[in-house]
């Protein structure tokens, strides 16, 4: 079975009770559970991961790039800042899909620009938890 690996940027660990208001009751618990359950029912199996931290989120794309048939990040914040996550995406040769909870759109203006954006595949943001389960529909659509 096919690995997909999901990855969870800063501040991540604190869903269900980081502004609920803008992130929504769901933790990041829920949240792999129910990715799990999309991604077995797409025949995928799931590593679920989360860091605060920039480069270990490097390390683990380097690792999809090896291990994984695809990948899905919510980068949070530093999908707004990170030049070295942009770098590690474009050097890797599965398809990645980048992922937001929130629109980031309609939020602060310098939430507006991702710098990943331009190295991933697509961009899914503003449904919630159903965003990761969008992305892993698309990761589905991208690997055939």
């Amino acid at each position: 079975m096919a690995t997909l690996f999901i990855l969870n940027g800063p501040n991540l660990n604190a869903l269900g009770k980081r502004e609920p208001g803008i992130y929504g009751g769901q933790t990041l618990a829920d949240i792999e559970t129910l990715c799990r359950a999309e991604a077995e029912g797409l025949g995928f199996s799931v590593d679920f991961r989360q860091s605060n931290h920039e480069g270990v989120l490097v390390d683990w794309l380097h690792e999809a790039g090896d291990t994984a048939a695809g990948v899905a990040i919510n980068p949070g914040a530093y999908g707004h800042t990170s030049i070295a996550l942009h770098d590690a995406i474009r050097a890797i040769h599965v398809p990645v899909v980048e992922l937001h909870l929130s629109n980031i759109h309609a939020r602060e203006e310098f939430r507006h620009r991702s710098m990943i954006a331009p190295a991933v595949k697509g961009v899914i943001c503003g449904f919630g938890a159903q965003s990761y389960l969008l992305a892993i529909r698309a990761l589905r659509g991208l690997i055939g």
